[in-house]
């Protein structure tokens, strides 16, 4: 599948900046490429890594489709962001590979499993027995975090906590945060990038979101409690 059937029917959409970065990479503009594969090519890389079957191949996936975006520049009529359509040029490709490699499942197909069951554990909410049911326990309610997540971000501490809870999250829940909220693609990006709905975008992002939720909420309590103590 070549880069030109990586476009969707339609009149160009091209944003301005997209238009300024496209001139200067027809231009042999050796910064602009240089920029844009140090940009995208981590995210694109967890994007290959959903369809094939080895990191070594994900990696290949990602060095073909660059190669691709560069014979198929010239023909780029801009019907879609430049990202968007490199991404397009990935996902076809990885596919492809994928089911070669005989180990890729589409992820529409794929209904159950880390979309199932509940976001929030029940046994913090009040039973339908209690007075008021439904609420929030005292001990299930969500905990106020001194200092500000924004503020103890900066922490190595923090930052080592949220990479290891992102490394326990299902393959399609890491995949869709990391997506929106460390490199941050768009809902309609990822929905075109992974093969999957809207609907089941957002299911798999507030699943995900829920249960950094949960490991933050716990090491902020252990933290209170330790200061208590």
């Amino acid at each position: 599948m070549g880069p030109e059937s990586a476009e969707p029917p339609g009149a160009a959409v091209l944003p301005p900046d997209d238009a300024k970065l496209v001139e200067r990479l027809r231009a042999g503009d050796e910064r602009a490429f240089s920029e844009v594969v140090d940009s995208w090519s981590p995210m694109m890389l967890r994007v290959a890594r959903t369809f094939v079957s080895t990191e070594a191949s994900a990696e290949e996936m990602v060095q073909e489709a660059w190669l691709a975006v560069l014979r198929g520049l010239d023909s780029f009529e801009g019907r879609s962001s430049l990202r968007t359509w490199v991404f397009r040029i990935l996902s076809n490709q990885a596919k492809t590979r994928g089911v070669r490699e005989a180990r890729t499942i589409p992820w529409s197909s794929l209904a159950g499993g880390d979309e199932a069951g509940h976001t929030v554990d029940p046994d913090r909410f009040r039973g339908v027995s209690d007075r008021w049911p439904g609420h929030w326990t005292d001990e299930g309610s969500p905990q106020r975090w001194e200092p500000s997540p924004e503020t103890a971000a900066i922490s190595g501490e923090i930052r080592g906590l949220v990479a290891a809870a992102l490394a326990l999250l299902p393959e399609r829940q890491r995949t869709v945060v990391s997506l929106r909220d460390v490199h941050g693609l768009t809902s309609d990006e990822v929905c075109d990038s992974l093969g999957i709905t809207a609907a089941n975008q957002r299911v798999l992002l507030h699943r995900a979101r829920a249960r950094l939720r949960v490991t933050l909420e716990d090491y902020y309590r252990d933290d209170k409690n330790e200061v208590s103590a």
